[in-house]
């Protein structure tokens, strides 16, 4: 998942920055309203973006606004001081999707963009594919050529995030974050299991091995060649 986050404190935009990376999104950073807005209509397709209300240039919300008019529709998440219930109106009246008011906490923050992200996707998302392994999101099924495979929720879970991030590490703390929502302790061999469970029914039964197990770092699913 990628999100551009336009945020003017230096130190905040360091610490958004290094919290959502390590929860595993793709972040670009700037600092100003003409930066969000050219970076947001270019051609990289953010899945969701992070405005700041106070961002020198353009205001974020003006931001916001003029996307809408220009037809994008990625969803935008506003940060902002102001508490008022007008300015609460006039956020979401410019097309924001949701504000969070600072201070906040990043584990809500990183919540709301995934809710967002999730919302967003909805029934367009299309089927992941990696050779003859297809998940499909929207039904929850999961084949290898003709044969259906049964997972638990939380193996497919895993499988999606790997699928999703197929030529990259996925780290034990982003499965851990994004499929148990840190309910559990990366000192667990609770993934491990699962992942071995993953293993015994798409690739033992196919003769094939699809998950790259990086030790000490997490898994990654190559795409097919």
């Amino acid at each position: 998942m990628r999100v551009l986050v336009a945020e003017d404190e230096p130190r905040l935009a360091a610490l958004l920055d290094q919290s959502l990376t390590e929860a595993g999104w793709q972040v670009e950073v700037v600092g100003d309203g003409r930066a969000a807005y050219s970076a947001a209509l270019g051609e990289t397709a953010y899945d969701v973006l992070l405005l700041d209300w106070m961002l020198p240039g353009l205001e974020g919300v003006t931001v916001c606004r003029r996307l809408r008019e220009a037809g994008v529709r990625t969803p935008v998440l506003m940060l902002t001081a102001r508490t008022t219930v007008p300015d609460r109106v006039a956020g979401l009246e410019a097309g924001a999707d949701d504000y969070l008011v600072k201070p906040f906490d990043l584990d809500e923050l990183i919540a709301r963009l995934r809710a967002l992200h999730r919302r967003a996707a909805g029934d367009d998302e299309q089927p992941l594919r990696v050779g003859d392994l297809v998940l499909d999101p929207a039904s929850r099924r999961t084949t290898r050529g003709e044969v259906e495979i049964e997972l638990s929720a939380r193996e497919f879970d895993i499988l999606r995030l790997l699928m999703e991030r197929a030529g990259r590490l996925v780290t034990r703390f982003t499965i851990l974050d994004e499929v148990w929502d840190g309910e559990t302790d990366l000192r667990s061999n609770v993934i491990d299991v699962h992942v071995a469970g993953l293993r015994a029914k798409i690739d033992r039964p196919f003769g094939t091995s699809t998950i790259t197990t990086l030790r000490g770092a997490g898994y990654r699913i190559d795409p097919a060649p």
